[in-house]
């Protein structure tokens, strides 16, 4: 050993008799004990198992060693790392595929309710547990980023953050939402960073290669990369070819190209075999079919109820109040959509009126003949004591079993805090979930409805971004004209994962404009029946000048308080939306069809019962 070796210095030397010798001539006071345990433990183990270590304990090691080698390369390794979680069948081959068929780069176009999530998160975890991907980005609507963050962290055990200030974007997996990332300063940052996987849900939003979307992602440097829409094509065929150029360049050719060898017409493909064979190299598209995995039912009950004569009387003086409103401005019904409000506040609450008319009442000028019309309407308010709805939302409630979760979705915070209070002094323990509460809170309060309390009192915040399927009993208290919005409420408690029917209640003032959009929803649309890729072809071909709530709205201040005249509009309003449904159903056979025939052929059919 060399001289000024630290370990020199460390290392124990053996006592030499004479050192020992020494030592007790200096200190004849100490007595110096040797621990020979080690050698009594040696000789029992040598009698045991001669010179072996214990063969059982041997025995362990090998078992532990094997447990780490790796039988195939095509296992997903990431499995062996989840065992609280099992995903199924048809999300691991959709993995599996993504790794070894496609080099990381797809388009996840399952349809709705497969769990594309679920699919991406695998992979993602695959590649992480491979060593090839670090940093990662995940790309999604606002409303689904703390879903997106407890999905990977809590499935997955991947330490996924939120983006929420600048700092956050070092993290190694970052999500966040695509109109945050596509801005300044946001913007420049995610360009000159170099990604190893990026995620993009809701991809359909990518289909014009002329937006800043598209533009955005297109310009991002990235090594793998997954999009992830229920509907890759739409409208039109360019739209899948734009879709597949931003994953893979060049996989179906130029523009003029793609279109000389595979559209007849935007919406008719040809040679059918050989686009779906380019297809392969980059879609999976697991489908609904006739059996095998089972989703529940929906079980839609109306529940029609009348309005005491307190509240049918505000009713009816709000209606008057915006029927006048709308002559004095001689029909110019865009500069009064705030006054139709009132009207579906009064179906709500007295709470969710009274406040709009205290805003409108402060906004009127103090000489204004408006403001007197404003406060006979709020004393007409006074007089009211109870709330039907809640009455009748009471009674369901009770009605159920003891453990059953509820969810009630409004519109209106105002009643949703009148609901909270009106639950409580009535002994039900019920908790909100709104747009306006911080992450923390919003988990807090599901943890809450997991736990303690047996209702959840939403607004639309609740429709979007939230798994409740734990819960199969929803209550809407009142109705959102935009038909995707209820099927976004729908969608929190009616997907994979539910092993129950889901009871879903819509309560209904009868003799309101409240009657008149159950029906057209229920019976017109039969929004119900439908999946949600069906509601998009339907609503986006209704919908070419206005949105189906701007018509509605528009019929409402023609009509008055002309309650034949305003069910006569309503009824040819569904008229259109059901002849709309006949044409999109229609064409399972025609253009479309042929579009999803080419589409239903990529990857493997999953037999999905609705």
């Amino acid at each position: 050993m060399q001289p000024g070796n630290d370990s020199a210095k460390t290392e124990p030397q053996p006592l030499s008799a004479a050192s020992v010798t020494a030592k007790r001539k200096l200190h004849p006071s100490v007595d110096l004990h040797f621990d020979r345990t080690w050698l009594h433990q040696l000789q029992d183990r040598m009698d045991r198992n001669g010179p072996w270590d214990d063969w059982t304990l041997y025995q362990l090691a090998v078992e532990a060693e094997q447990s780490k080698l790796i039988g195939s390369f095509d296992d997903l390794q990431c499995l062996r790392s989840l065992p609280a979680f099992e995903p199924m069948p048809h999300q691991i081959s959709t993995a599996r595929k993504v790794l070894h068929e496609m080099s990381g780069r797809a388009i996840l176009a399952d349809e709705v309710g497969l769990g594309k999530t679920i699919e991406a998160g695998l992979v993602l975890k695959e590649y992480m547990v491979r060593g090839l991907v670090k940093r990662a980005l995940v790309l999604v609507p606002a409303s689904l980023v703390l879903q997106w963050v407890r999905e990977l962290n809590a499935k997955f055990g991947i330490a996924a953050v939120a983006q929420k200030k600048e700092h956050s974007w070092g993290y190694d997996v970052v999500v966040a939402s695509m109109d945050t990332a596509k801005r300044d300063p946001h913007r420049d940052r995610l360009l000159n960073q170099d990604y190893d996987m990026l995620i993009i849900d809701e991809a359909h939003k990518l289909k014009n290669k002329k937006t800043t979307n598209y533009q955005f992602v297109n310009a991002m440097r990235k090594k793998y990369c997954l999009l992830l829409t229920a509907t890759p094509v739409q409208n039109d065929l360019d739209e899948l070819y734009n879709l597949i150029t931003l994953l893979k360049p060049g996989q179906l050719g130029g523009q003029s190209e793609f279109a000389a060898n595979f559209v007849v017409d935007k919406r008719l493909p040809k040679n059918e075999d050989q686009l779906q064979e380019a297809l392969q190299a980059v879609m999976i598209r697991n489908r609904r079919g006739d059996g095998g995995i089972h989703f529940t039912k929906r079980i839609v009950k109306n529940i029609p109820l009348q309005l005491s004569t307190e509240e049918q009387a505000l009713y009816d003086a709000v209606t008057a109040f915006v029927k006048e409103r709308y002559e004095e401005n001689q029909g110019d019904w865009t500069s009064m959509l705030s006054l139709v409000t009132l009207q579906r506040e009064v179906c709500s609450s007295r709470d969710a009126v009274f406040l709009t008319l205290v805003n409108m009442f402060k906004k009127t000028a103090e000489d204004s003949p408006i403001r007197a019309k404003i406060w006979k309407l709020v004393e007409v308010i006074r007089g009211i004591t109870a709330n039907s709805k809640a009455e009748k939302a009471m009674e369901l409630v009770r009605a159920m079993k003891e453990n059953d979760k509820v969810i009630i979705f409004t519109e209106y915070r105002a009643t949703q805090e009148y609901l909270l209070q009106y639950f409580r002094s009535h002994n039900l323990v019920a908790v909100p979930y709104r747009g306006g509460m911080n992450r923390g809170k919003k988990d807090w309060m599901m943890d809450l409805f997991r736990g303690r309390a047996q209702v959840l009192i939403a607004t639309e915040a609740g429709g979007e971004g939230i798994n409740l399927q734990f819960c199969h009993h929803m209550i809407n208290f009142d109705l959102p004209w935009n038909p995707m919005r209820v099927e976004q409420r729908i969608g929190r408690v009616h997907r994979l994962g539910q092993t129950n029917d889901v009871q879903i209640y819509n309560l209904c003032t009868v003799g309101t404009i409240e009657e008149h959009i159950v029906g057209l929803l229920h019976e017109k649309i039969n929004l119900f029946e439908l999946v949600i890729g069906e509601l998009d072809h339907i609503l986006e071909r209704f919908e070419k000048n206005e949105t189906l709530e701007q018509r509605l709205a528009r019929l409402v201040m023609e009509s008055g308080t002309d309650k034949d005249e305003l069910r006569r509009g309503i009824d040819e309003l569904g008229d259109s939306l059901s002849r709309i449904r006949d044409e999109v159903e229609s064409e399972d056979t025609g253009e479309l069809g042929a579009v999803d025939a080419v589409l239903n052929a990529v990857g493997q059919t999953i037999e999905v019962r609705p």
